[in-house]
């Protein structure tokens, strides 16, 4: 019997007044309250290390990028170059074959030879590096003064009167470049193979020149490009810098935003930084706000309960628990905001409303077996609320219409799908509230109906959590019940 009579006790003293129940009344019918989650705690040692330098990345990938073209281009240049260097020696050999061929003719005995001597110098001198040779039928070769009487091999299957380009070797093992082709002379029937070649070490000292100007003007230029992205990435990070200077300023000197001008394409990240503070900045508000409410709430019950002590009030323990349950009501109000706040910095909720309010309807018809409930509206309508604070919310608002109505409690989901967030319609067939009286209403302690038991803080709850997820409560008169309408309005789940 001792346990039933604490069981009602209990039940009512939770029961919210005319104003709505407490904050422990929806404790009663989802659950007991737990506290916030120690997981949720990031110490600084469980922060995420770095990654690395962004300069470092941005250099690393300039270097790289600087060295594949430079490396392509350089290969591509030096290829163009060779070949513009042979391509201008094989001119210099076709030159020296027009000269033989427009100097050459026919003697006696049906030999060629020369009516003037090549201009070239190094014709004449043994060993030189440049050579000729007319080869020709049975004839013995006619070569230089140069050739020193050692005849070059050349190719024999060479029949073109245009001139063909090889590379071969003189009778002393010399790597030369030759130039080759077949004429007839006039007063001959033999076909003849004007020959004239170049020392290919000359060729290779003009491509080893052109290679070394080339090798060391990349140098100078990948050197240039990489100096010039690392002063790129060093201004170009110069926003990044100031934005951390800004906030060692917050932290030092006491500033709260982060004002400096900075470029466009940071600024957004500045935004948010703001944004944070600010939202960091409201959170200590509320939390200085609810621990001077709370102090405040509790001061008259502490003044009262000293004074019944000192004067040994003959009622003290009756005194003791009327207090008592005072005070326990006005912190089980501000652990409710102080819960809903922590939740809602933890991360955005997503919770559906239909079944929610199935689940607190269940609740409150076991409190209220002859209430008649009906629930209605869009069963997937869901609201960025954790689910304990919108089971408390309703908790406190259907619990109201039971208690206070004649008998009827409706309830609409996302009665209003027009609009930007969820409204939730609860409404009662009671007696009604009048519009003059409906501000009250929210304000702690606020109760029209002082038989029923309460303490009025049941809508300064529902109004409290609503407002901190960003929603509102709004008091009306329902036209098809005739009593009391409440408009929750909540923001929708993206």
């Amino acid at each position: 019997m001792a346990s039933v009579t604490a069981s009602t006790t209990r039940t009512t003293s939770r029961a919210g007044s005319e104003g709505g129940g407490e904050a422990g009344s929806s404790a009663s019918l989802t659950g007991p309250a737990t506290a916030p989650d120690d997981a949720t705690t990031v110490s600084v040692s469980q922060l995420p290390t770095h990654t690395g330098s962004i300069s470092r990345r941005m250099l690393v990938i300039a270097a790289g990028w600087i060295f594949l073209l430079l490396a392509v281009g350089g290969f591509a240049l030096d290829r163009a170059l060779t070949g513009l260097v042979s391509d201008q020696f094989d001119e210099q050999l076709e030159i020296s074959l027009n000269a033989m061929a427009s100097s050459a003719e026919i003697d006696p005995f049906g030999e060629v030879r020369f009516t003037r001597i090549l201009g070239d110098q190094r014709y004449l001198e043994p060993n030189s590096g440049y050579y000729w040779q007319i080869n020709g039928g049975d004839f013995a070769p006619y070569p230089s003064r140069s050739l020193w009487d050692e005849p070059m091999d050349i190719r024999e299957d060479v029949n073109a009167v245009e001139p063909i380009f090889y590379d071969g070797q003189t009778a002393t093992g010399e790597a030369v470049r030759i130039g080759q082709r077949t004429l007839r002379i006039p007063g001959s029937e033999v076909e003849w193979q004007f020959v004239v070649a170049g020392s290919q070490a000359d060729l290779d000292a003009q491509a080893a020149g052109f290679r070394s100007i080339l090798l060391w003007s990349f140098a100078v230029l990948g050197v240039g490009l990489f100096l010039m992205a690392a002063l790129q990435t060093w201004y170009g990070l110069g926003p990044l810098r100031r934005i951390r200077t800004a906030i060692a300023r917050i932290r030092t000197a006491g500033t709260n935003r982060v004002t400096d001008p900075l470029p466009l394409e940071v600024q957004p990240m500045v935004e948010e930084l703001n944004a944070l503070l600010a939202h960091s900045e409201k959170q200590a508000e509320e939390a200085r706000t609810h621990a001077g409410n709370l102090a405040h709430a509790l001061k008259t019950p502490l003044t009262v309960l000293t004074n019944a002590a000192s004067a040994h009030s003959p009622d003290l323990d009756q005194t003791v628990l009327r207090e008592a349950a005072l005070m326990r009501r006005q912190v089980d109000h501000h652990l409710a905001r102080a819960r809903a706040v922590g939740r809602r910095a933890i991360g955005l909720a997503r919770t559906n409303v239909r079944s929610s309010a199935d689940a607190v309807q269940r609740a409150v018809a076991r409190l209220y077996p002859s209430v008649r409930f009906d629930i209605a509206g869009r069963a997937n309508a869901e609201v960025a609320l954790e689910k304990q604070d919108l089971e408390e919310v309703l908790g406190n608002l259907i619990e109201n219409g039971a208690k206070y109505g004649g008998g009827s409690v409706f309830v609409t989901v996302d009665a209003e799908p027009e609009s930007d967030a969820c409204v939730i319609w609860i409404e009662d067939d009671g007696v009604g509230i009048p519009q003059a009286r409906r501000g009250d209403l929210f304000s702690r302690g606020a109760r029209l109906d002082t038989e029923k038991p309460g303490t009025g803080l049941g809508l300064a709850i529902v109004r409290d959590v609503a407002e901190i997820y960003g929603g509102k409560v709004e008091l009306a008169e329902s036209e098809d019940l005739g009593g009391l309408l409440v408009k929750l309005s909540l923001p929708r789940a993206n």
